[in-house]
């Protein structure tokens, strides 16, 4: 299944059982999604990201960044993450997302895939330092990528494209039952910035 949109009037849930994942199709407009993409490129502190697989240390191509409200960690590949201290520039990107979403988050974690050789593999956020069920905004900027999910008893995926300044909310028990990722594509070129606002409990 694939969807693909612009604006739309209500959000969509692509999924069709076990979770909820709502596509609001482009939050922001075009000169404002090129203009955050800059800033963001350039003022983030951008870092590779580490992770430890079977014990063995990990580097990845795409860069991140974690930004957060309050001196949070956060661990998930069996690597803990220190948050650095919230940027303003994330504040009106917040306060939009929030607005639109009635939800309220207190961190935002950030990744630069420079190409679309660059990507996610399969895997759900069910790490214990997020709200139970909470909702994750995941805001795209650059480079228009196919998004997955594949269900972990069934199999059955889902896809979409996410645009330049769209915006995909997932909550609910999404990820107790459904792996996402972001597939790597030799179609695509161009960087693109992913912006997941979420809640960190202590």
């Amino acid at each position: 299944m694939d969807l693909f949109g612009d604006s739309l009037a209500e959000p969509i849930n692509i999924l069709p059982y076990d979770g909820e994942v709502d596509y609001y199709g482009t939050l922001l407009p075009t000169d404002m999604a090129d203009k955050y993409f800059q800033l963001l490129l350039n003022k983030v502190q951008w870092q590779h990201d580490e992770a430890v697989i079977y014990g063995k240390k990990i580097v990845t191509a795409r860069k991140v960044a974690w930004y957060a409200k309050q001196a949070f960690s956060y661990t998930y590949s069996n690597t803990t993450k220190h948050a650095l201290p919230w940027l303003d520039e994330l504040e009106p990107l917040k306060a939009m997302v929030e607005e639109k979403t009635a939800e309220t988050f207190n961190s935002c974690l950030l990744n630069l895939y420079h190409s679309g050789a660059e990507g996610m593999a399969w895997h759900s956020d069910g790490e214990m330092d997020l709200k139970k069920n909470g909702a994750i905004a995941s805001l795209t900027l650059g480079a228009k990528r196919k998004f997955a999910f594949k269900h972990k008893q069934s199999k059955e995926t889902v896809s979409l494209a996410l645009d330049h300044g769209s915006l995909l909310v997932m909550k609910g028990v999404t990820q107790t039952h459904w792996l996402h990722r972001l597939p790597p594509t030799k179609k695509v070129t161009e960087p693109r910035i992913n912006l997941t606002f979420r809640t960190i409990v202590k």
